[in-house]
């Protein structure tokens, strides 16, 4: 048997653990670990040491020796995307900046719909490499986990090739991909039935099959206007319950209801959140529920940001996401899109970091990851600078020059 060598990697100018941090309510800068000329030990894929590199060079059978200022992060997590799709909606962006509406711009062929239309035509192997292109570009971002959404085939047939692509691109990718099964995105317009009888049909005809495939542990809902109503998402999210998955709400886009709901069905996060009261804001405040906001959605749409700040004053968890999508956060930048929303929310620099790794882990229950700290992932990404207040400073202008997921250096 081989025996794996410890292998150091440094010295960084900086190094932020993320660790020690609560999960819940906001942040301080001086709460931030920072560890200067340091290093990290790894071995194999894991992380044995962080600490002074002159410390742990004693400890290293290889050292990995880099030049000049580094500022070293927990790689990043987003935790919603939905990168994998076909087609294109520039035409519609350009219709959005001409001053149509959605309905205006469904009536002329574009709108969800013609994601799905298009998503539906390609075939497993052209949605795979769509997703892994997508995911690459994310890796080379900083983004070592990526959370992954069905939802464009709307059929129990389109749905389940949609989450075999995510499954075939998370064995190519350097990224992780973490499939979430988005069936019930809307109710498909060639479906003649109602929503409640199409969310039967997925229960019956798509999540055994997920399930016993291993294809996805996590069912999303929309709950909003032009969506699904409380009622349909609360009989969906129960049975999804009892088939073992966990459950995640789509709540507050346009209008509220849904944060109710998420926290009624125990879901792990509510997403997206910009129209979430005061009232709202209170109840997952004193719930388990992680709050996962989507500035790229507010920045496509031309909409107001989630109320970031209220939340965590409040006492949420707050994690920030990118929501790539084809229709309205086609910018996929997690960094750019969480310095951006910082200064909009007037948020620390530690809690938009914390938001886009720690916290952001814990949004997908992964304990292994989004902090550097022994036993954990050895997922990190380095800037080329010697502040790490630097990189949101830079509102994405600043990118790493480096990452490595488990312990593999992918980007140089």
């Amino acid at each position: 048997m081989t025996v794996k060598k410890l292998t150091l990697t440094g010295p960084f100018r900086q190094l932020l653990t993320l660790d020690n941090l609560p999960l819940k309510g906001p942040l301080h800068d001086e709460q931030l670990e920072v560890i200067e000329n340091a290093g990290i030990l790894t071995k194999g894929d894991h992380i044995e040491a962080v600490g002074p590199f002159r410390e742990l060079q004693v400890l290293a059978g290889d050292v990995i020796s880099l030049e000049g200022d580094w500022v070293v992060l927990p790689g990043l997590t987003d935790a919603h995307t939905h990168i994998c799709w076909a087609g294109s909606r520039a035409r519609d962006y350009a219709l959005r900046l001409q001053g149509k509406s959605y309905l205006d711009i469904a009536q002329q062929g574009g709108g969800i719909w013609s994601t799905v239309t298009h998503t539906r035509n390609a075939g497993v192997e052209e949605l795979t490499a769509l997703t892994v292109n997508r995911a690459e570009r994310l890796l080379h971002l900083g983004t070592t986990t990526i959370e992954v959404k069905s939802g464009y085939g709307l059929t129990a047939e389109a749905e389940q090739k949609m989450l075999d692509a995510i499954h075939e691109a998370n064995g190519i990718t350097g990224a992780d991909l973490i499939p979430t099964c988005l069936a019930a995105h809307i109710k498909p317009r060639d479906f003649s039935g109602s929503a409640r009888e199409y969310l039967d049909s997925m229960l019956r005809e798509l999540l055994p099959s997920v399930k016993s495939r291993k294809l996805s542990n996590r069912v999303e809902i929309y709950v909003d206007e032009g969506a699904f109503d409380t009622a349909d998402a609360r009989h969906y999210l129960h049975a999804a319950k009892g088939l073992g998955f966990d459950v995640v709400v789509h709540a507050d886009q346009f209008t509220r209801g849904g944060v109710q709901l998420a926290v009624e069905a125990g879901a792990l996060s509510a997403d997206h959140l910009e129209a979430t009261t005061d009232q709202d804001i209170r109840l997952i405040a004193d719930s388990s529920v992680i709050a996962v906001v989507l500035p790229g959605a507010s920045m496509g749409l031309g909409v107001g940001f989630a109320p970031a700040r209220k939340l965590l004053d409040a006492g949420a968890s707050l994690t920030i996401a990118s929501d790539w999508n084809p229709g309205s956060a086609p910018m996929g930048n997690l960094i750019m899109q969480a310095a951006v929303l910082g200064i909009f929310e007037k948020l620390t620099m530690a809690e938009t970091l914390a938001a886009i790794t720690c916290r952001a882990a814990t949004a997908l229950r992964l304990s292994d990851r989004g902090i550097l700290r022994p036993g954990m992932l050895a997922d990190f990404v380095a800037f080329p600078c010697g502040d790490y207040r630097e990189i949101l400073y830079s509102q994405g202008g600043l990118l790493p020059g480096m990452v490595w997921k488990k312990g593999e250096r992918v980007k140089n």
